[in-house]
């Protein structure tokens, strides 16, 4: 374990007031190496770099490589309807959006006009992007319970699946990229499984495989990382509105020209009625379940046994990140703590890294960590002015 640097501070933002963020590590560092990213729109996403945003009609992709600013490198031009989903493709250096008219763009962050637009019929809720070995295909899911597949860049449809009365809130491609789950968040909706072949290349006149899981009112669901054809949902149901997780098992046999889907149910627990609905969750190695919980980060088997709590902030953790290496909490208090998976004994655990918490006077502050995410090298987070435009932060891993 690396010695405790002394405290690093920075400032994420132009306040009335000096405000000052206090680094504390434990077992890695953290350098920051971007400040304020731009004056103008609400961030809501970031990506690979170089950094993305998007204000509420246009998008902005900025330069990374200065140690002290971002310089925008690119802008698309203002939009005539709100920007409403985003998703990016790296490896091919696309970008995807979709605003409130349901109008779906493919950008390639260096010129004016999108490559490809295409206007859905209803508003989209959700956006996918599938990369496989016949190429990307971009799916969303809209308002009237479609499933759109178009390929990338050229938005041309592949297929068109209703899965739901309700709108499709939910489209998650498996790590393996083999299947597609799907789902709303009204009460009455089953969510479904897609096997991804059968949506890029449909058969005439068949509907495409997919199964029903059973259970309804799915608020969040994740693929485990290495356990390819897992999958854990988080429903709430009943007056109480009870949280629960449930994990499934899926198969997929190939008997000549018939294929037979299953779903097995493995594990399933309740949450205790005392503690707070969780709203973020993920998956650490398939058999546990990481979510908060009012201000407290919790670590579960996905049968139900408690492994361990955290209490790292001082008021409710506000969103999750969850990845194979690392879980990222961000807090109302003004703080953003940072823990890493250890797989050593028969569950994996989490081991805390870092926190970095807001030190100012003011006990009002003008701006707070509103969203965060991380990769191997880097924790990007959003800075949200009250009232005000937001602004990226980047801090590099050294491990």
């Amino acid at each position: 374990m690396k010695k405790q640097r002394e405290a690093v501070t920075v400032s994420p933002c132009a306040c009335r007031k000096r405000e000052i963020w206090k680094t504390k590590t434990h077992s890695e560092e953290l350098l920051p190496c971007l400040l304020t990213l731009g004056k103008k729109g609400h961030t809501t996403n970031a990506c690979a770099l170089p950094a993305a945003r998007w204000s509420h009609h246009d998008f902005i992709v900025q330069d990374q490589r200065d140690d002290n600013e971002g310089t925008m490198i690119w802008s698309s031009p203002v939009q005539q309807s709100s920007i409403m989903r985003l998703a990016t493709l790296p490896q091919m250096h696309l970008a995807f959006t979709v605003d409130l008219e349901g109008t779906v763009k493919v950008w390639n962050c260096q010129d004016e006009d999108a490559l490809a637009t295409l206007t859905m019929p209803w508003t989209c809720f959700s956006l996918e992007i599938c990369l496989t070995n016949d190429g990307p295909f971009l799916m969303v899911g809209n308002a009237e319970g479609n499933i759109y597949t178009l390929t990338v860049p050229e938005l041309r449809g592949v297929s068109k699946v209703n899965a739901f009365k309700y709108s499709v809130d939910l489209l998650h491609c498996s790590p393996d990229k083999k299947w597609i789950f799907a789902s709303g968040t009204h009460q009455n909706i089953l969510p479904v499984v897609f096997l991804t072949e059968s949506l890029l290349k449909p058969s005439e006149g068949k509907s495409p495989l997919s199964l029903s899981i059973p259970f309804s009112s799915c608020c969040r669901a994740c693929w485990a990382p290495r356990r390819t054809s897992r999958i854990t949902v988080m429903y709430r149901r009943g007056s109480c509105k009870k949280t629960g997780f449930t994990t499934f098992e899926l198969m997929a046999k190939r008997t000549g020209d018939q294929t037979d889907m299953q779903a097995r149910q493995i594990a399933t627990f309740l949450l205790p009625l005392h503690m707070e609905s969780p709203i973020w969750m993920g998956v650490g190695d398939g058999n546990t379940v990481v979510f908060e919980s009012g201000p407290s980060l919790f670590l579960f088997t996905i049968s139900g046994h408690l492994l361990q709590r955290f209490e790292d902030h001082q008021r409710t953790i506000g969103n999750l990140w969850v990845d194979p290496v690392h879980v990222l909490t961000t807090s109302t208090d003004d703080s953003l703590h940072l823990y890493m998976w250890d797989e050593e004994g028969r569950y994996p655990h989490l081991k805390s890294c870092c926190h970095l918490e807001h030190v100012g006077n003011d006990p009002a502050p003008s701006c707070y960590v509103s969203k965060a995410i991380c990769d191997n090298m880097s924790i990007v987070c959003v800075m949200s002015r009250i009232r005000e435009s937001s602004i990226l932060v980047m801090y590099s891993l050294h491990m």
